[in-house]
Order: C-alpha cells, then sequence, then structure tokens
C-alpha cells in the first residue's frame, strides 16, 4: 500500500492531482499539505496539513510519522511572480526541491518523488519549434534557471544516490478548479474566466504568441502514468518534455466566440511577453510517448468547451 504525500496541494496542480492520486490509492492514503489552506474538496476528502516545505525539521518528522513511500512536490515560486522577487523565488524553488531529495536518500521508506520541470528551462537560443528533448538550455528567468538546476540536481541524486526522481517539463496548464497563479501562460486560465464574467478580456501577451499548452486533465493522467511506470522505463532522470497542443491568443479567442459570440478580446503586453518569447512555440514530446505511453485525449475545440462550460459551473455554484 502507497502512503503518498502531495506538496503545494493548494495549487493549481496539487489540489486536482491529490483528488486524482485519492480515487487510485484511497482517500486515507494521501496526505495533502501547503503553507496555506486548501480548497474545501482537498481538506473534506482527505488528510491535510498546514506544512512549511523550507521547516525539514518538520518536514521529516512528517514523513517518518505517517510512513510515506512517494512525494509529489508540486511547491513552487511561478515565472511572473518569480521575477519580481528573483533571489527570494530562488532559494525557495531549489531549497526545497533539496530538501525532499535529501529525505527521500535518507528515508528508507520512500521509493518515489516526482518533481515539476516546465518548459521555463529553454531560452531564446533554444529551437522553438518541435523543441527536441536534448537541446540548447538558457533560460533567461529565475523560474526557468531554477527550474534547470533542479533537473540538474534530479538527475544527480538518481545517478549518486538512487533516488527514483521523476518530472515532466509541463506546458502551460489550462483548468477551471482554480484560478491563475502568476505564470507566463496564465493568460489561457484568465481568459474563460473574464469570457464569462465581463465578455472581455485584456490579454498580456501579444496575439501571435504560440505557445505549448495542455488541459489539466491530460497533465494530471500525464503525471500518474509517469510515477506509475516501471523504473526500467524511465530513461529520463532530469525531466520529460511533454507538449500538449500549441495556440496562440488570437486562436483561443476565436474558439471563445464560437460559444461566445460577443467576447471581445484586447492585447497589452507587459513584462510576460519577452519571458513568453523565450519559450518553444511547440515540443516533441516523443520520448515521452515511447517510453510510459504519454497520451493526450484534449484538442482546442474540446479543450475550450470543457472550460466554458466548467468555468459557469463553478459561478453558478458560488451565486
Amino acid at each position: 500500500m502507497e502512503r503518498i504525500m502531495v506538496i503545494g496541494a493548494a495549487g493549481q496542480i496539487g489540489s486536482e492531482l491529490t483528488l486524482a492520486l485519492r480515487k487510485l490509492h484511497g482517500a486515507e492514503n494521501v496526505f495533502a499539505t501547503d503553507l496555506k489552506e486548501a480548497p474545501p474538496e482537498v481538506v473534506g476528502n482527505g488528510p491535510f496539513q498546514v506544512l512549511d516545505v523550507m521547516d525539514d525539521k518538520r518536514l521529516i518528522h512528517f514523513v517518518i510519522r505517517h510512513k510515506i513511500t512517494q512525494i509529489y512536490h508540486l511547491a513552487a515560486v511561478l515565472s511572473g511572480n518569480a521575477e519580481k522577487l528573483p533571489i527570494q523565488a530562488w532559494e525557495i524553488n531549489m531549497q526545497s526541491l533539496l530538501n525532499i531529495l535529501d529525505l527521500a536518500r535518507e528515508v528508507e521508506d520512500i521509493k518515489k518523488v516526482f518533481w515539476p520541470s516546465s518548459i521555463a528551462v529553454f531560452g531564446g537560443t533554444t529551437p522553438h519549434k518541435n523543441t527536441p528533448q536534448l537541446t540548447v538550455t538558457e533560460p533567461s528567468t529565475v523560474y526557468g534557471i531554477s527550474k534547470l538546476a533542479g533537473e540538474r540536481w534530479c538527475r544527480y541524486f538518481y545517478s549518486r544516490y538512487g533516488v527514483d526522481v521523476r518530472s515532466i517539463r509541463y506546458p502551460g496548464l489550462i483548468s477551471y478548479k482554480t484560478e491563475a497563479g502568476g505564470g507566463t501562460t496564465d493568460y489561457a486560465v484568465e481568459i474563460f474566466y473574464e469570457a464569462v464574467r465581463n465578455g472581455k478580456y485584456e490579454c498580456f501577451l501579444k496575439e501571435d504568441t504560440a505557445l505549448p499548452m495542455m488541459f489539466m486533465e491530460d497533465a494530471i493522467n500525464a503525471t500518474i502514468q509517469l510515477m506509475e511506470a516501471p523504473a526500467e522505463k524511465i530513461t529520463i532522470r532530469s525531466a520529460y518534455n511533454m507538449g500538449g497542443l500549441s495556440f496562440t491568443p488570437a486562436q483561443l479567442a476565436e474558439k471563445i466566440k464560437k460559444h461566445e459570440p460577443d467576447f471581445k478580446i484586447t492585447y497589452k503586453p507587459d513584462f510576460r511577453q519577452p519571458i513568453a518569447e523565450s519559450w518553444p512555440q511547440s515540443i516533441d514530446d516523443s520520448i515521452a510517448k515511447k517510453d510510459w505511453g504519454l497520451t493526450v485525449n484534449y484538442d482546442l475545440s474540446k479543450m475550450t468547451a470543457a472550460m466554458l462550460q466548467g468555468v459557469r459551473d463553478k459561478f453558478s455554484m458560488n451565486m
């Protein structure tokens, strides 16, 4: 029986991943933690505790007391917010990962660790179309720098200590269950909330800025697929490329207009525009497909319909 710890369970990925893992392993076996209170469905569905991953003494006490066998470490300062506090973001993103990796090295019960990387590891010198798994990585943001360094630490702890750590370079993730949290790709979440709430949206990226994205359900399924795969199938111990689908703000707006004909979008690029321009437009994730069977079920049309319906349902429940 697995005993799973999710760190960052109040966040966009963590809240949905926690619920999916509880369905798979039993609610009582998935321990959600975060610095802040998690959504009601996470707190009311199974064990939850406020916990700071930077507090290594409380962390190891929690892991040993609950006999944790797997850790999903999702806590991080995201790209947009990290640029406002670069040194603090670096310290949080890096030290928290090192705390987890060192814990996995020391505690025999811990069999697997998941840590998310990002397309932010790439930079302006990276091939932007169909970006390969092994390529130039010269990130220009503190978030990207921390993710690239994290990939190398993961690879090091695997090769040096045998820690079974696994990772995905997430593209932009789109979900209606939690609102945006300061990332460069978050326009693709904000736009749906504003389309339903106000019928208009001012986008912080240019209309023709193509970025790889993925509907959250696909990302959650892929994460669990990776963690459930036999260790001998895992050939990448830094982080796997994962592409999903690529589109521009203008293309997304056109899909929304098919459901909301009066929707209007304007563009006012901010500091996130150069960040987006340094990232790939599309990703080659063929190695993930070959190694552990990565699949994507949502295209742009299906994702748009699901997002609009999900946001409408969320607003109607809160009225």
